[in-house]
């Protein structure tokens, strides 16, 4: 198993990293890898993972995205947020995550959190997404439903949710629900875990 450290959070100048290179990063540890890949997402990094399934899909045999979306072809990566002058996003508080979103986190899972928080490069969030193999609908991928359930993700496809357009073409698409917050790594953390070893066993 590897975690990777995204680009812009290993030392390098944030403000100098793009998008690409996040993805860049995700597709050099699939290639790699010594077999097909199960690659597994959290919120906005979910775009990033399904991008390099589109790389590479040939050499991805599973996708886990935890509390995001595969976000289609030409979309912006994150609606809402805005960098600083020096072209970073700083963690934007608890108080924009009220509600479902972290009711699950004590105070102690919060300062977990923010130990392991630093600026993001603005790119991963105001970037593009961009995609362009249409094998990537051939990638198996399990929606880990952490701060919504699975019937209402189904009705978010049903009425049509643009962030969502990519979800109807999947051919092998599956759900687990966790009935967590947005961070069942912190809250939830061998839930989580378990959901992530059992989709290795079907990989």
């Amino acid at each position: 198993m590897v975690a990777i450290t995204p680009p812009g959070h290993n030392g390098e100048d944030p403000a100098s990293v793009g998008y690409p290179d996040l993805v860049a990063a995700i597709v050099t540890e699939i290639d790699n890898a010594r077999a097909p890949a199960l690659l597994v997402g959290h919120s906005a990094s979910c775009a990033a993972v399904w991008a390099a399934a589109d790389r590479r899909p040939e050499r991805v045999c599973r996708v886990l995205l935890v509390g995001g979306f595969p976000i289609p072809d030409g979309m912006m990566l994150l609606d809402g947020f805005e960098a600083t002058d020096d072209g970073v996003l700083p963690f934007i508080g608890w108080q924009a995550f009220d509600g479902p979103d972290s009711a699950d986190l004590g105070e102690g899972d919060r300062a977990w959190l923010e130990g392991h928080m630093s600026p993001a490069p603005a790119d991963f969030a105001l970037g593009t997404q961009r995609l362009a193999n249409e094998h990537r609908y051939d990638v198996p991928v399990v929606m880990v439903c952490a701060e919504y359930a699975e019937a209402g993700l189904r009705d978010w496809l049903a009425e049509g949710a643009p962030p969502l357009a990519e979800l109807s073409r999947i051919k092998h698409l599956s759900f687990i629900e966790l009935h967590s917050g947005h961070w069942p790594q912190a809250s939830r953390p061998q839930d989580l875990a378990a959901a992530i070893l059992a989709s290795t066993r079907h990989a």
